[in-house]
């Protein structure tokens, strides 16, 4: 399924109080099955979306680079960690390496990560709806139905599976 971005970007800011609503109770109730339903619709999501068809994520954010990822990366590119940090990151408000700008300067124009094989965990991790615990993740997975189409199709699902 193609994604269309501008309309993603309408329907999540639209779906963003009922989603809201639905992590806020996610995370007081703790469905027991919550974590089941989660993966099923993970699989589900990434059956249909393709995600080098979109690429939102490395358009529009960042990860945090962790000690040993900026070591990885900058290997891969034949850089040093400390010339790596300095062409390419910052210390965010929370003390954490992000990126300097968006889109990541490691994708190319078809989409393709430069850096697959070393990418942050943070990015091998994305969008963290496969993870044990959602619940404890839960204000992490409202800000990613911001920018991940599966993500909001997760939540769409969820609020059918968990009305309020």
């Amino acid at each position: 399924m193609a994604v269309n971005l501008d309309e993603f970007t309408r329907k999540s800011k639209a779906d963003q109080p009922a989603n809201k609503k639905l992590f806020d109770r996610i995370k007081r109730v703790k469905p027991k099955d919550l974590d089941t339903q989660v993966h099923r619709l993970h699989d589900e999501a990434f059956e249909e979306i393709n995600c080098l068809e979109c690429a939102n994520c490395c358009k529009t954010t960042s990860p945090i680079f962790y000690q040993h990822d900026i070591e990885r990366v900058a290997q891969n590119l034949r850089m040093k960690p400390g010339a790596f940090i300095q062409k390419y990151l910052y210390m965010d408000e929370d003390g954490d390496f992000v990126l300097h700008s968006a889109p990541c300067p490691f994708l190319d124009a078809e989409n393709y990560c430069l850096v697959y094989e070393d990418r942050p965990k943070a990015c091998r991790e994305y969008p963290h709806t496969n993870r044990k615990r959602v619940y404890q993740i839960a204000d992490l997975t409202l800000r990613n139905t911001m920018v991940c189409p599966a993500v909001l199709d997760i939540a769409e699902k969820l609020r059918n599976i968990y009305p309020s």
